[in-house]
């Protein structure tokens, strides 16, 4: 695939390469009387962004809105940057991530306790952006695009600063992380693999449920994932991520009994889902060889760490 992907006229998908990986993270482009950019990942997949506006013939100049699903890094991360390129982008985004966007210190604090050392390479830099260029985006509020409109919603579960929204022109939903991630390496074979994304520190089943029932009554056509891209099976998504959840929240709760160390817990839980998700595949006739098996770690060790963080906080109530 290249960098860029047409979905629908005048709709786009660009691969931004989180992690240094392709079909990782999309970037997604709207072109309407105000051009819309929705996520910008983290601040090194700006150039990734920029050249798959060149190849479209964007300029960053001719950018009105700029829109994150959620203020999670690898959504977000880079759009302090990207706006400081951008003169005529004004920054749409949840409520409550208002205050984080403005001074990303708590942001930046939090991602250094997920991922320590390696924090530098994957989002720096993360730029403040200027409260006079931010629109708070209410639940069920409508943006005018020019000929199409976006409907927004907001749909917690994977964050509580999450917003998914309804593309008029496609009935399309982009849903950020609220369906998962999923792995376009499954595309061509006789499976699908959408794993719940459970990252700390917000993390809640139930609210996710919540989400994905509103998905359903919205009646929307195909996905639109944050990891990755395109999805024309939404019922095929929802039920994946029905069937992993309760999966993982009973592995994160043997990983509570087998140490009281946060650390060995995480890689005990890591280890266990990496098995069931491997199990799966395996029975279902993927190699062992297969691209799909060198992705997944990126992931289940950070939903390990959200699966735990909910728990603890859930036993901590009761």
């Amino acid at each position: 695939m290249g960098r860029v992907q047409q979905l629908a006229p005048n709709f786009y998908c660009i691969d931004t390469h989180d992690l240094n990986r392709e079909q990782r993270t999309s970037s997604y482009l709207l072109i309407d009387e105000k051009i819309t950019l929705i996520e910008t990942s983290a601040s090194p997949s700006m150039p990734y962004i920029v050249e798959g506006l060149d190849e479209l013939q964007i300029s960053l100049e001719d950018i009105h809105y700029v829109i994150v699903t959620h203020i999670h890094l690898d959504h977000a991360g880079g759009a302090g940057l990207f706006l400081q390129s951008c003169p005529n982008a004004t920054f749409v985004v949840h409520p409550r991530g208002v205050s984080h966007m403005v001074d990303p210190t708590r942001l930046i604090a939090s991602a250094k306790s997920v991922y320590g050392a390696e924090f530098d390479r994957l989002f720096d830099p993360i730029l403040p952006i200027d409260v006079e260029r931010i629109i708070e985006i209410g639940h069920e509020e409508v943006l005018s695009l020019g000929q199409h409109q976006l409907t927004f919603y907001h749909t917690e579960g994977h964050a509580k600063h999450h917003v998914s929204m309804l593309y008029s022109a496609t009935n399309g939903l982009f849903v950020g992380d609220t369906t998962g991630v999923r792995y376009p390496e499954m595309d061509g074979e006789s499976i699908d693999l959408i794993i719940p994304s459970t990252s700390p520190n917000q993390y809640d089943p139930d609210t996710m449920e919540q989400s994905i029932q509103l998905y359903e009554k919205l009646n929307a056509t195909e996905l639109y994932f944050g990891h990755f891209g395109a999805y024309k099976n939404p019922a095929e998504a929802y039920k994946q991520v029905r069937y992993w959840t309760p999966l993982f929240l009973a592995e994160g709760k043997k990983a509570l009994t087998v140490s009281s160390d946060f650390k060995e817990q995480v890689q005990f839980l890591d280890g266990r889902l990496k098995a069931l998700l491997y199990n799966y595949l395996q029975e279902n006739g993927i190699a062992e060889n297969h691209p799909v098996y060198q992705t997944i770690p990126f992931d289940t060790v950070v939903s390990a760490m959200g699966i735990l963080d909910y728990l603890e906080k859930k036993n901590s109530k009761n």
